[in-house]
C-alpha cells in the first residue's frame, strides 16, 4: 500500500449505489473505500459493508457521517446520535476516520456546544478521529449566505482535526494551500475533487478545474501528513458505466502521479488527466439527474 491510501469515495459512484463503489474501486486498484452513509441501506449496516470489503478486497478506511440535508433523519433526528453512530461504524469496520460537517445555522442546540460535544465523542472511540471539513457559502440571484455555524470555514474555530475539501475551496474562493497550512498538523484527511471557482460545489476530476490539486498532493509529504485522499468527484453526468469508470481511473491516476513526484517524473509528456473544451463538455452532458449533495 502507498505511504498515502486513495480512498474512493462511494458518493463518486452516485446514482450507482454504495455496492458499485467496492467492486470499481476493486477494479481500478484503489487502496480502499471511503463510505458516504446516506438513505441507501447498505451505507448504514456494519455487516453489509463488512461483507462488501470482504468480497471485493478493499477495506472501509473512512466513513463519512449523515450531515447533509438529505440526510438528516437517517439513523435519528439527533445529529449526536448520528456521530456516535457514525463512529460506531468506523470501529466496526476498523475505519480511522469520520468526516464531519459543521452544524448548519438552524441546529442551533447543536452548534452552541459543537466544539464540546465533539470533543466528547471522540473521547468514546479511541484511535478514531472526526476531522471537520470546510465548506462554503451558498450563492443565489447574486445574493449570499452561510448555511453553518459559525461558519463555512473550520480553522476560524479550531479543532483537534480536518478534511480537506479542494473542491469547496474552489466554490468558496479559497486558496487550498493556505487553508492547508492553517490546518496544519490538524489535517487528517483530504476529498480530491476539483472545481473552476465559478462560485458552485462541482466535484470535477482532479486536473479538470483551477484548484491546485497536484500542488496540494506533493505538498502532503512535507507536512507530515498521515491520513488518507479521498477521490470525492461527481460521475452522475456519465452517459455509461464505462466513462465512469474512465473519470475514476484518471482521479485515482492523478493521485498517485502527486503522491509520488519521483515514480511521476518517469512518466513524460503532457498530463494525460487534463481535458478541456469539447472533450469536457461532452463528458459532463447528459441527462442531470439530482445527487444527494456532495460532502
Amino acid at each position: 500500500m502507498p505511504r498515502v491510501p486513495v480512498l474512493l469515495s462511494t458518493s463518486s459512484v452516485f446514482p450507482e449505489r454504495t455496492a458499485a463503489a467496492f467492486q470499481l474501486a476493486a477494479t481500478l486498484g484503489y487502496d480502499g473505500v471511503e463510505v458516504m452513509v446516506w438513505t441507501d441501506a447498505v451505507s448504514q449496516d456494519a455487516g453489509a459493508l463488512a461483507g462488501l470489503a470482504k468480497h471485493y478486497g478493499v477495506p472501509v478506511l473512512s466513513v463519512h457521517a449523515p450531515c447533509l440535508l438529505v440526510t438528516q433523519r437517517v439513523w435519528s433526528a439527533d445529529p449526536w446520535e448520528r456521530l456516535r453512530r457514525s463512529g460506531q461504524l468506523a470501529e466496526a469496520l476498523g475505519a480511522p476516520t469520520v468526516v464531519v460537517h459543521p452544524p448548519f445555522t438552524w441546529q442551533r442546540d447543536y452548534a452552541r456546544n459543537f466544539a464540546e460535544g465533539l470533543d466528547e465523542v471522540t473521547g468514546q472511540f479511541g484511535g478514531i478521529s472526526f476531522p471537520v471539513e470546510n465548506m462554503y457559502p451558498v450563492r443565489m440571484a447574486g445574493r449570499q449566505f452561510v448555511p453553518y455555524a459559525p461558519g463555512w470555514d473550520p480553522t476560524t474555530t479550531g479543532y483537534p482535526s480536518y478534511t480537506l475539501d479542494l473542491s469547496h475551496c474552489a466554490a468558496s474562493h479559497t486558496d487550498a494551500l493556505e487553508l492547508a497550512d492553517r490546518m496544519g498538523a490538524g489535517l487528517t484527511h483530504v476529498h480530491l475533487g476539483d472545481g473552476t471557482g465559478e462560485g458552485r460545489d462541482e466535484h470535477l476530476v482532479p486536473g479538470r478545474g483551477t484548484q491546485p490539486c497536484a500542488e496540494l498532493l506533493r505538498s502532503l509529504a512535507g507536512r507530515g501528513f498521515t491520513g488518507s485522499v479521498a477521490v470525492e468527484v461527481s460521475t452522475r453526468r456519465a452517459k455509461s458505466r464505462a466513462v465512469r469508470e474512465a473519470d475514476l481511473r484518471a482521479a485515482l491516476a492523478f493521485a498517485r502521479q502527486h503522491l509520488d513526484p519521483p515514480a511521476a517524473a518517469t512518466h513524460a509528456g503532457p498530463d494525460p488527466v487534463r481535458r478541456g473544451g469539447r472533450e469536457a463538455e461532452e463528458l459532463d452532458s447528459g441527462a442531470p439527474r439530482r445527487p444527494p449533495a456532495f460532502s
